[in-house]
């Protein structure tokens, strides 16, 4: 098969579009064809460099397609079946992964990061990773839901606890989880503050749900949010953008209120005053992916078309290196999908 592979760590130039071994499916795996498989920061982050990481290496962790082959121990599926993987890789038999748990399970990885993920023509996966698709969806926008869709709703509905009448400052409205969190939010009857960086992206963001927009070039994200909320400040922030803006986050909270991180796109290293935290009885929290079980649940309110999926633009699997300078780039509002 066509793939395309790391053998090394650096800049977009160093993905190789080439031919090798096809996969062949365990009896409990079922074999899929990719017909399209989105990018996230996770892939640049991987493409530089992660630990854990063995070349040569297979990015992609949001793929959907057609089933090709099943593993003679699986039942429930039917070759050519349009289905989409959930980005991830888990034991399925720890103390955690059998309570739910998956995303805290020791051998927990996301497809294209501690294991080859779907920048390629064929994939095997065990058959709990497949699930099938509504004809109401495409692959391209199948491809476009499973990472930021259940990060989103990890992030609000399982770490954060979002209620109805709640105020949601969502950073990045043009970013895969800034998509999701604005509409899982807005979903939940929360009035909605987002951010960005020019006004075509935040008209967008308005466009999925959110009531307010601050663009953060031009406005100071805080000075907004206390504009915007009568002094009073948000009861949650969904933060993934790091130390770029976690004071911002931070000034942004009421008394009480929650920031929820799951990334840092613009470095790890955030500082603060913890006597802010503590005497303004502040929460932090993190999160990471979700588990199977969310995934489901939010899966059901996008098949149901309650919550949708935003394509920027499509590749050919072979011009993946120009995919890669496009998110370099930053200039893309919805995901950046590959098709093999």
């Amino acid at each position: 098969m066509k793939a395309v592979r790391l053998h090394e760590f650096g800049g977009p130039d160093v993905l190789r579009y080439e031919e090798v071994p096809d996969p062949r499916p365990r009896k409990d795996q079922v074999l899929v064809r990719v017909r399209a498989c989105s990018l996230n920061h996770l892939d640049i982050w991987v493409r530089k460099g992660l630990p854990g990481v063995n070349l040569p290496h297979i990015l992609g962790s949001d793929i959907a397609g057609e089933i090709a082959e099943i593993g003679e121990y699986v039942t429930g599926f039917q070759t050519g079946q349009r289905v989409l993987l959930a980005p991830m890789h888990f034991c399925g038999r720890c103390a955690k992964c059998v309570a739910g748990l998956q995303n805290q399970c020791r051998e927990f990885t996301v497809l294209g990061n501690g294991v080859d993920g779907g920048n390629c023509e064929l994939i095997a996966v065990p058959a709990v990773n497949v699930i099938p698709i509504p004809d109401s969806l495409d692959f391209n926008q199948a491809a476009s839901v499973p990472l930021v869709f259940l990060t989103a709703w990890h992030m609000l509905v399982g770490r954060a606890g979002i209620r109805p009448g709640q105020t949601v400052l969502v950073l990045g409205a043009g970013s895969g989880v800034g998509i999701a969190a604005i509409q899982i939010a807005r979903m939940f009857h929360a009035r909605v503050i987002t951010t960005a960086g020019d006004e075509k992206k935040l008209e967008k963001g308005r466009a999925l749900g959110a009531d307010y927009g601050i663009d953060h070039y031009k406005q100071k994200i805080s000075q907004e949010v206390r504009k915007i909320t009568n002094k009073e400040g948000v009861d949650i922030v969904v933060e993934h953008v790091g130390a770029a803006t976690w004071e911002e986050s931070m000034k942004s909270l009421k008394p009480g209120g929650t920031i929820v991180t799951c990334g840092a796109t613009t470095g790890p290293n955030a500082a603060f005053d913890l006597r802010f935290l503590f005497s303004r009885q502040l929460s932090f929290l993190g999160s990471y992916m979700g588990t199977m079980g969310e995934l489901h649940e939010v899966l059901s309110h996008v098949f149901a078309g309650r919550l949708k999926p935003v394509v920027d633009r499509t590749f050919p699997l072979q011009e993946t290196r120009a995919a890669h300078e496009y998110m370099d780039n930053s200039q893309m509002f919805g995901k950046i999908v590959i098709n093999p």
